[in-house]
């Protein structure tokens, strides 16, 4: 049977590259930061009614915080937003693939992370499928950006922030969403996520108002595009989060690529793209280390 931090996992991932899809269309009238905004602005009202659903449909009431989830709530929040800097300025950048590949070791960053800070214990198997998806993934990578020649510049420094960011967020969302003690991963995850999105809300549009104020009409007036992201978001956060909860960040991250390969077989199938032979090796390696996963205890 599909265990369910699979099947939220995979929901998260299928929503991830619908909301960017979005977002790339909302691009060409607002700024990055105002199609930042936009993701947690309108996807605001969407987890505040799910997460009222969740209370009135299991008699929940509001638990009262305690200070691991304010703190690491807020930390999140503030890591996710520097990680899409990082990400937007690096696609910016002309040598952005070896920045690309950092980006790509999230999954392997993330393990040690866990094990290090939090103590999360990943077995022999887990790290093989860990480590075999992170090749696989550099290699389709470098296949598709063009050959990597200097292992280290300013794209390298973004892209390995925006992982190590990108990492943390992850960790500090699953101890959070654990803080409560609470025994429904469900509950527990769209509390936090309603938090951090209220957080993020206020950064983005303080940010926003302090760079391009009058942005703030425009992305009203495309408020059916907006209103996509917004809920497609909340759907794929919502994902992410409740499969946080139920198993290791690290897991979770790594199962989680495999939008990664959806939208390369998107690319093959649809746009007819020919794939290179390191990009078939590539996907077959990263095939291999998600069966691996799955089969990991």
């Amino acid at each position: 049977m599909l265990e369910s931090w699979v099947f939220w996992s995979l929901l998260a991932a299928s929503m991830q590259s619908v909301r960017t899809a979005g977002q790339k269309v909302l691009t060409a009238d607002v700024s990055p930061l105002g199609a930042t905004l936009v993701r947690y602005l309108f996807g605001l009202p969407f987890i505040a009614l799910y997460l009222g659903w969740l209370m009135t449909s299991r008699g929940y009431s509001l638990p009262v915080p305690n200070g691991t989830f304010l703190v690491y709530g807020i930390a999140a929040g503030f890591l996710q937003v520097v990680a899409t800097i990082l990400l937007i300025r690096l696609f910016a950048l002309r040598n952005f693939a070896v920045g690309s590949c950092y980006i790509r070791t999230e999954v392997l960053i993330t393990a040690i992370l866990g094990l290090v800070l939090f103590a999360e214990v990943i077995s022999p198997m887990g790290w093989g499928a860990i480590v075999t998806c992170v090749v696989g993934l550099v290699m389709i990578t470098v296949a598709r950006t063009g050959r990597v020649s200097d292992l280290w510049n300013l794209s390298a420094v973004f892209g390995l922030g925006a992982g190590i960011a990108f990492s943390l967020t992850s960790l500090l969302i699953r101890q959070a969403s654990l803080s409560f003690g609470i025994d429904d991963a469900m509950f527990t995850a769209a509390l936090t996520l309603c938090y951090m999105i209220i957080v993020q809300t206020l950064m983005c549009l303080a940010m926003l108002v302090y760079s391009n104020a009058g942005e703030i009409i425009t992305v009203f007036r495309k408020w059916p595009t907006s209103v996509f992201i917004g809920l497609t978001s909340v759907i794929g956060s919502t994902g992410w989060f409740t499969a946080f909860t139920l198993e290791r960040a690290a897991y979770v991250k790594t199962l989680g690529q495999i939008e990664f390969l959806l939208t390369l077989a998107i690319s093959i199938l649809y746009f007819r793209e020919r794939p290179s032979p390191m990009e078939m090796l590539g996907m077959v390696i990263l095939v291999s280390g998600v069966v691996l996963l799955l089969l990991a205890p």
